[in-house]
């Protein structure tokens, strides 16, 4: 890995929209952040079974494996258009739709050990592309959503999207099964 200072991304760099994510990312640097997490949210995942991550919260919502889905998902994207702005592609990319991929993804068939695996290998792939940024393409921006966005951003994003939906897993998924069964 190259030896990059990993700086908080200025408001600038990225749409608002995406503070909310940003803003549950540590002040530290964001490749150690996005290695603790895999680490926790293999040991969170390993923890539920399938039939339990079959369910939502409440009707209408995702259930565990689609909130699992949606963050590989997430992921790729973002780290699809980093990929494309590290390199000096300045092509817009198009936005997309989060409940249509969750629709397409078919998450419920699979088996939550097999999502947690494919996390694992996705974090792993974004880790190591990030890894091997110079300085230069770190600070490079393109326009996704008709927004600009820096690849130093979407990394902050993916750490902050995957925090985001762990919390609500571990606050509205899994303390709601730990009540029902008290």
């Amino acid at each position: 890995m190259l030896n990059v200072n990993h700086r908080r991304p200025a408001t600038g760099e990225y749409n608002p929209y995406y503070d909310k994510y940003i803003s549950l990312v540590p002040d530290e640097d964001v490749l150690a952040v996005l290695r603790s997490q895999l680490e926790s949210t293999l040991a969170t995942l390993g923890g539920i079974d399938d039939e339990q991550a079959n369910t939502g919260y409440a009707p209408g919502k995702w259930s565990i494996k689609e909130l699992v889905g949606h963050v590989i998902d997430g992921e790729r994207v973002f780290a699809y258009r980093a990929l494309r702005f590290a390199r000096g592609d300045q092509t817009p990319l198009n936005g997309f739709e989060q409940d249509d991929f969750v629709v397409g993804g078919n998450f419920n068939a699979l088996r939550l050990s097999d999502l947690a695996e494919e996390f694992e290998h996705v974090r792993k792939a974004t880790l190591s592309l990030f890894g091997h940024l110079s300085e230069e393409a770190w600070q490079r921006s393109g326009v996704a959503s008709d927004s600009l966005v820096s690849v130093r951003a979407l990394a902050y994003i993916m750490a902050g999207h995957e925090a985001h939906h762990m919390r609500i897993l571990r606050e509205r998924y899994l303390n709601a099964s730990t009540a029902a069964n008290v």
